[in-house]
């Protein structure tokens, strides 16, 4: 029995715009097809002066389109300042993480890597293992970390985390809609070789698929999973 087939409710939590999209995209779409609930937990927005109200507007529209394309259930927004997680007291933050996963319940939670170089991915993955903490039968039964180009593998690894994936979901039928759903975010998309650009995201998929001998995949870390 596949893994996913066990899925029933699942929660990505994405720390900025089409994060969840580049980790996750093809997945949130083979869950949704098979009848599962995908929640998005949105941790940031731009906020002025570094981010002005247009450029939000048009990001925030981006998401909406990417997620009706890949059937996400609902999108929780915490409207926390984008690159600025790193000045909000962690206790805050985790309680606003909190309240929101609380309501969804999943039973199986997506995070970004802990070793992503941009701080807010390492509050986002913090944030949600202080909710996935093993307290009642209501945790997760599933916790899983995923790469995001650009940011993943940009760090130091051998000195700070290095991503080392031993869980690979098959999207070669997911893989166009999720190709679809990241060209939605027109102002993040960039011209080849930049590697937030479609055909770095189509080669890094066909990699993780020939990792495991398939047309397309994505990667996760296995962070806890109950049988």
């Amino acid at each position: 029995m596949s893994i996913l087939s066990q899925v029933k409710c699942a929660a990505v939590i994405a720390p900025h715009p089409d994060d969840e999209v580049l980790g996750c995209g093809g997945t949130i779409a083979r869950l949704t097809a098979q009848g599962a609930q995908v929640h998005v937990l949105l941790m940031t927005r731009g906020m002025a002066p570094r981010f002005t109200p247009a450029q939000v507007d048009q990001v925030m529209a981006e998401t909406q389109i990417a997620h009706r394309m890949l059937g996400v259930t609902q999108l929780h927004r915490l409207d926390l300042p984008a690159a600025e997680l790193d000045t909000l007291p962690i206790a805050d933050v985790n309680v606003r993480v909190d309240e929101v996963l609380r309501n969804v319940q999943p039973d199986t939670l997506f995070l970004p890597f802990i070793g992503d170089i941009h701080f807010d991915h390492q509050v986002a993955f913090t944030s949600g293992m202080v909710f996935a903490r093993p307290r009642s039968t209501m945790t997760p039964a599933r916790v899983y970390a995923y790469e995001t180009l650009s940011e993943t593998n940009w760090y130091a690894p051998g000195i700070t985390p290095a991503f080392t994936p031993n869980m690979f979901v098959d999207i070669g039928e997911q893989l166009d809609r999720k190709l679809s759903a990241f060209a939605c975010f027109k102002s993040q998309v960039k011209d080849f070789p930049d590697e937030r650009s479609i055909e770095a995201l189509t080669a890094l998929a066909r990699l993780r698929g020939a990792n495991v001998f398939r047309s397309a995949a994505e990667a996760f870390q296995v962070v806890r999973q109950i049988d």
